[in-house]
């Protein structure tokens, strides 16, 4: 068993007795504990704000030697409180117990893990303590694994060891349907997938890390968040089959303020093109957010994505430079956005949850600047000063407050099947356990095409609230699922458009419903014949080249792209239908894997 402590439940010497009776009680229960802990309280705060009196600029070696500091202080601690309780119990950095990393200071990767020295403790009957958030590279030095860093750690210790479950305990009871500090009716969620999970973290969920989440969906370990300050049961986060409730559509509502919207205004629509912006950006290792490309005009088409706040003007600095090096024109931006998501499994086969959202935001008088979609979650970009209102509305039309029944047998926890490409999904799996090696590569599972697909777009979209909701809401009423929604900003022309995919059947019952929607045919264009490529895997967010990857092989072979939707295990291209084939077998050699349709 895993167990791990935050910075809030080790903060004082009461917290860290609290935290080493749990410890006690699963071994003496028979397991063996391994114990991963944060710094204290604030003391990660303190340290960089020291080190900021000292160098306005510290460098970055530096800094992670001073970091590590907080952990070890920790460690130290929780062993003296366990062994004070008459247990055996033995302390370790990352270094002492072989976690090994990249060279990035201050966010490393970890490469692998030698259990052997770990455990030997166990097998003495200890209690081990890790420090959690830093290892050591293969040149000795002290590195930190960044955000979430202890997170990863314990997941990863989870994972290397086989253990039967996770456990982060934290200052809050579990995963919720959204945050509860702006809406208080929000709800626990009992079980949640791995997934879903992702989507939320990365949406502004702050209960744990998408790494995190990413290590435990590669090596198939049951996670349980729960309170250190009581006994209750927390949430689950778990492989598919394990997670799914009957009947619910969407499983939690997520709001992420700090969000800077980037549009690259006149982008030549050619091969290549989009490729080379988006190198640009992943070169400076900016993290890339929701990325919007819609319909071309006059040989010319609009790209916006999102980053965040932080990161805004770094990428205002690459951006123009990639724009004047592909024939763009202006860059415009958006400090002031802020992005409102639903997620849920049951949207695969639900229909009406985007009608069900945009109804929603209509209502509560919510403008959408930008839609995008996956095959589990609908984002929406929304003014910040509206954000609030927009989660409080979209909460409320999911009844995300109500308790859901699970009509499934009681819940047991176990240890799931890892995931397509992780070397523990290999039939001589066991062989890995104790030294798992490229343990936070990124795991590209599929590269996929969909022929089916047609194009509906909606051109001159007004700059008002409702106006989605009542296309989806006559798309709906027809029986159209809807595939892929993408809704740019407004262009310095005017003009903004929503384009949408669906099944090529349904496509000019799609289109007569729209045009009724909004009242005018001549607003309405389809394609009837698009294919749709697809790239997915784990750690799509955390690993900034997997788009850039993907639009470099298509345009290498020529092939254009027409739409753009991403998320957090798919990014989702449109092209033409006759260059369908040709694009899957290109992704497949790009990314070495074999193609399906």
């Amino acid at each position: 068993m895993v167990q791990k402590f935050g910075g809030t439940s080790v903060a004082d010497a009461n917290k860290i007795l609290a935290a080493a009776r749990r410890a006690i009680r699963a071994h003496r229960e028979g397991k063996q504990v391994i114990v991963v802990v944060s710094a204290r309280g604030h003391t990660t705060d303190e340290l960089i704000a020291l080190a900021k009196e000292i160098n306005e600029q510290p460098p970055a070696r530096e800094m992670d030697m001073l970091l590590s500091t907080g952990e070890q202080v920790s460690v130290a601690l929780m062993a003296m409180a366990i062994q004070a309780l008459g247990v055996p119990a033995i302390s370790f950095t990352g270094a002492q117990i072989g976690i090994v990393t990249d060279s990035y200071h201050t966010k490393a990767r970890i490469r692998n893990i030698s259990t052997d020295r770990l455990q030997a403790a166990l097998d003495d009957g200890k209690i081990a303590i890790v420090a959690g958030f830093q290892g050591v590279d293969e040149h000795y030095n002290i590195t930190t694994l960044g955000r979430g860093g202890s997170d990863t750690t314990a997941v990863a210790l989870a994972a290397v060891l086989g253990a039967d479950a996770c456990e982060i305990y934290t200052d809050v009871d579990g995963v919720y349907t959204t945050d509860p500090r702006i809406v208080p009716e929000a709800r626990k969620i009992d079980r949640i997938s791995y997934d879903e999970m992702l989507e939320l973290a990365s949406l502004g969920a702050g209960v744990m890390h998408s790494r995190s989440i990413e290590f435990a969906k590669k090596f198939g370990v049951p996670i349980q968040v729960r309170s250190a300050m009581a006994d209750a049961p927390g949430t689950w986060i778990v492989a598919e089959q394990d997670a799914r409730f009957i009947g619910a559509s969407v499983t939690g509502a997520a709001l992420a303020r700090d969000e800077a919207r980037v549009t690259v205004l006149e982008m030549p629509d050619r091969p290549g093109v989009v490729h080379a912006l988006f190198r640009r950006i992943a070169e400076a290792n900016i993290v890339v957010d929701m990325i919007v490309q819609n319909v071309a005009t006059d040989g010319r088409t609009e790209v916006s994505f999102t980053v965040s706040g932080g990161d805004l003007a770094e990428t205002l600095i690459v951006t123009e430079r990639a724009a004047k090096e592909i024939g763009a024109g202006k860059v415009t931006y958006d400090s002031k956005v802020a992005k409102v998501s639903v997620v849920g499994l049951g949207m695969r086969v639900h229909t009406g949850v985007a009608q069900g959202m945009f109804d929603a935001l209509g209502e509560a008088g919510v403008n959408i600047q930008m839609i995008t979609t996956s095959e589990i979650k609908i984002s929406v970009l929304v003014e910040r000063s509206q954000a609030s209102v927009a989660l409080r509305a979209v909460h409320r039309a999911f009844e995300l407050d109500r308790t859901r029944e699970d009509h499934r047998l009681e819940f047991v926890p176990r240890r799931g099947q890892a995931s397509e490409g992780s070397p523990l999904a290999s039939s001589d799996a066991g062989s890995f356990f104790g030294s798992l090696t490229g343990m936070e590569d990124l795991v590209v599972s599929g590269v996929d095409l969909d022929e089916q697909q047609a194009r509906v777009t909606l051109l001159n979209v007004p700059d008002e609230p409702g106006y989605a909701a009542k296309v989806f809401r006559a798309i709906a009423e027809v029986g159209v699922n809807v595939d892929m929604i993408v809704q740019n900003v407004r262009s310095a022309s005017g003009d903004t458009r929503l384009s949408i995919t669906v099944p090529r059947g349904d496509a000019s019952r799609a289109a007569r419903a729209a045009a009724g929607a909004v009242g005018d045919p001549d607003h309405v264009l389809v394609e009837p014949t698009m294919a749709k490529l697809s790239v997915s895997g784990i750690g799509m967010r955390t690993h900034t080249g997997v788009a850039t990857r993907m639009f470099g092989a298509l345009a290498e072979a020529g092939i254009n792209i027409a739409l753009i939707n991403t998320s957090e295990v798919r990014v989702n291209v449109l092209t033409d239908f006759d260059r369908g084939r040709e694009g899957l077998a290109t992704l497949g050699k790009a990314f070495d894997l074999p193609t399906g349709s």
